[in-house]
């Protein structure tokens, strides 16, 4: 064999180099894909979820992730230097990235996304969602009302220790099965067996029946022993790849120290109040009214037209972040966002602010825009 290598030309030698090259690399693929992780075994639909809803409760969760967003490609949110598009474009809540998920036991959790210009930090801790945006040094912070995030005053548990509210008992395979039955205008599929960050998991994807929107689709992966979500994922109709996906790469369940949850940000950092509006209502406008809200269309390709009385003095960026796409709406400039699950369109006509949303295409949105 050697004496056979030998005696080959040079322009030979290197074709055969390259040919075992290849293979090598075939093979070892080959092998990494038969390689799979653990596989629960094929179960029906609601017997899965029934499984994953009386499994025992974890400790804790720790887990690698992967966050996937494809969203805004190519809506060129960086232009316009310095503005509200600039700060958003370095974020990797819409650029994605890798990071880190602790999840207690008694509900405080913490996302960690890390990025070139700086992590991203969200944390929870049962009354207040604190977001920490190093590439801008803001903190976001919402604070959660009583009546909805589930506390009474006490500590988590403390209702049911002292008997005033009863376990909550998860519903039978039959109750399950008459809930997806019930379910109108979409496809659900069965418990597919896969395998999440190592570990047996069921998936189960949604697609709507009806067309003409630019959702495909979407997925929940869970794993099979513990019942806890691993893998939640956005499908477009325009990519056979998610336009958002958050999965676990890693994950372990057990005791989750408290320090993890324990966050100071910079003395010098931004802080932003987010407040929701009061009853659930919209914001009343400038006249001490409420914005109106109409739908054009039916099912998952309904647009809503949002329409406001404009504020003195406001310009187009007050609706829209800078640095998008201008369009002409009956001869008036329109700010436009387009992105892979839908489109936002915003402008203002007679003293007027409009404002288009829906889970189409800019084509179908500006027809509408036209029209008003």
């Amino acid at each position: 064999m050697t004496y056979f290598l030998r005696r080959l030309p040079l322009s030979r030698l290197l074709l055969v180099c390259g040919l075992v090259v290849v293979l090598g690399a075939s093979v070892t693929a080959l092998a990494l894909a038969l390689d799979t992780g653990p596989t629960p075994p094929p179960k029906p639909l609601a017997d899965a979820v029934r499984q994953a809803l009386v499994a025992p409760p974890v400790e804790g969760v720790t887990a690698r992730i992967q966050l996937t967003d494809h969203l805004l490609e190519g809506a060129n949110l960086a232009a316009g230097s310095g503005g509200a598009a600039g700060g958003l474009s370095s974020s990797p809540l819409l650029n994605g990235g890798s990071g880190r998920l602790w999840i207690a036991k008694d509900g405080r959790a913490r996302l960690e996304l890390q990025s070139e210009k700086g992590d991203t930090q969200i944390y929870y801790d049962g009354h207040t969602v604190s977001m920490y945006d190093a590439s801008s040094n803001t903190l976001y912070r919402y604070t959660v009302p009583a009546h909805e995030d589930g506390s009474s005053g006490g500590s988590a548990g403390a209702g049911a220790a002292g008997g005033a509210t009863a376990p909550h008992e998860p519903p039978s395979v039959a109750k399950i099965e008459e809930a997806i039955s019930h379910l109108r205008h979409v496809n659900v599929s069965g418990a597919m067996p896969t395998d999440i960050a190592g570990q047996a998991a069921y998936t189960v994807r949604v697609t709507p029946q009806e067309s003409g929107s630019l959702i495909a689709g979407a997925e929940l992966s869970w794993d099979a022993v513990h019942g806890v979500p691993l893998r939640a994922a956005l499908y477009s109709t325009t990519s056979a790849t998610p336009a958002l996906e958050l999965a676990a790469t890693e994950v372990s369940y057990g005791p989750v120290d408290g320090s993890v949850f324990e966050f100071e940000p910079p003395a010098n950092a931004k802080v932003q109040e987010v407040v929701a509006p009061e009853g659930g209502t919209a914001k009343p406008d400038a006249s001490g009214g409420h914005p109106t809200v109409t739908t054009h269309g039916h099912g998952i390709a309904s647009v809503a037209v949002i329409e406001s009385k404009a504020k003195a003095g406001a310009t187009e960026s007050s609706a829209l972040p800078e640095g998008l796409q201008k369009v002409k709406i009956n001869g008036v400039e329109a700010t436009e966002l387009p992105t892979e699950l839908g489109t936002l369109l915003s402008f203002e006509r007679a003293g007027v602010r409009y404002m288009l949303v829906g889970a189409v295409g800019p084509a179908a949105l500006e027809a509408i825009a036209k029209g008003l």
